[in-house]
């Protein structure tokens, strides 16, 4: 095939192979099945059989992965140019999942420590934690609050269509990035993210971004977070509307480099009481609050260790594959979770129609 019929359309591996670079990494390191539909990040789709379309880094990919090699290539605009991707912009794709960090030997400890983690992970290798832009993650999460990951999918396609910049159009379908903080500021963007079928969450994106701006000295605040303590950064995600306990996790684990951060809904809960006879310490707490939430996370992080919030992604993605576990939470558990973005939100079930 000429790679000039390829320029317009969603690749395959055996479709244009000369655009396609790879990157060794064996199907125990990553599945990208799991990792991208797991409700992490909500800009990928499987255009074709095993090949998964997206937004990373300001340009959309097409990944597909055999037993050894994830398989890359990359689309530079209507105008670009045609070529494999280049050496840094694989290292971008690197970064993204990033495959520095051992997955063999975190489920070796894992499985050694935790006996219920070893079962699990015998059916759920390669899934593993991705490092996100801080502000796509943030407003991202900030969707997510009563939410579930088909209806975060459409609310974040929505945002990006509205406000973000056009990247390229493949087989009809028009790619953006993400929205800048300054878009997200705009004086009628409120309204607008409702009429787009966000609701009150149309709130919590306008004024965070303003917040932002306006208060904390724009993105740069949110770089910075990645140097900053876990527990600091944690406590300045809070301070921003419609950020709790739960969505400021979600934030440190895939967007500042908090591997420790353990996102707390209430699927973890029962996670935790199901398979680990969990129970908080004050009797009360019957489902997830910031306190009981930072309980739980000590828990998980005393028995894992400094990478609790990977291990807790593979508990999670197992759950989330289990039919009889895909339903929408008792309200029991919703009516008491009250916080902003905590009841399902961040890693979430696809419920039923």
């Amino acid at each position: 095939m000429l790679p000039s019929a390829c320029s317009m359309r969603h690749r395959t591996l055996t479709f244009c192979p000369a655009l396609w670079a790879s990157i060794p990494c064996p199907r125990a390191e990553l599945r990208l099945d799991l990792v991208l539909a797991s409700g992490q990040s909500f800009r990928w789709r499987e255009q074709s059989p095993a090949h998964w379309s997206g937004v990373l880094a300001g340009q959309v990919w097409t990944l597909t992965q055999t037993e050894e090699q994830l398989h890359c290539t990359v689309y530079r605009g209507d105008d670009g140019w045609l070529s494999r991707p280049t050496l840094e912009e694989l290292e971008a794709v690197r970064k993204y999942f990033q495959l520095d960090v051992s997955l063999a030997q975190l489920y070796g400890h894992w499985g050694a420590v935790d006996s219920h983690f070893q079962e699990v992970a015998r059916k759920f290798q390669g899934v593993r934690v991705l490092c996100q832009d801080p502000i796509e993650c943030l407003f991202s999460f900030i969707c997510s609050s009563n939410n579930n990951i088909a209806r975060i999918t459409g609310m974040v396609e929505r945002l990006c269509q509205a406000l973000g910049p056009r990247l390229v159009q493949l087989d009809g379908v028009t790619y953006h990035g993400f929205p800048s903080l300054q878009a997200l500021a705009g004086p009628e963007v409120e309204a607008r993210l409702r009429k787009l079928g966000l609701g009150y969450r149309a709130h919590y994106v306008s004024a965070s971004a303003r917040a932002i701006l306006e208060e904390r000295g724009g993105p740069a605040w949110l770089q910075q977070l990645r140097e900053a303590p876990y527990e600091e950064a944690h406590r300045a995600l809070c301070t921003l509307p419609g950020v709790g306990a739960k969505v400021a996790d979600c934030i440190c684990l895939m967007a500042l480099d908090k591997p420790q951060a353990v996102p707390v809904d209430v699927h973890v809960w029962q996670i935790a009481q199901r398979d680990y006879s969990w129970h908080p310490s004050t009797s009360w707490a019957k489902g997830p609050s910031p306190q009981a939430n930072k309980e739980l996370g000590n828990f998980f992080r005393c028995l894992w260790g400094p990478y609790a919030g990977w291990a807790q992604a593979v508990l999670f993605c197992a759950d989330l594959h289990q039919p009889c576990h895909a339903q929408e939470p008792p309200a029991k558990l919703r009516k008491r979770s009250k916080e902003p973005g905590m009841q399902v939100g961040a890693w979430t079930k696809k419920l039923p129609k």
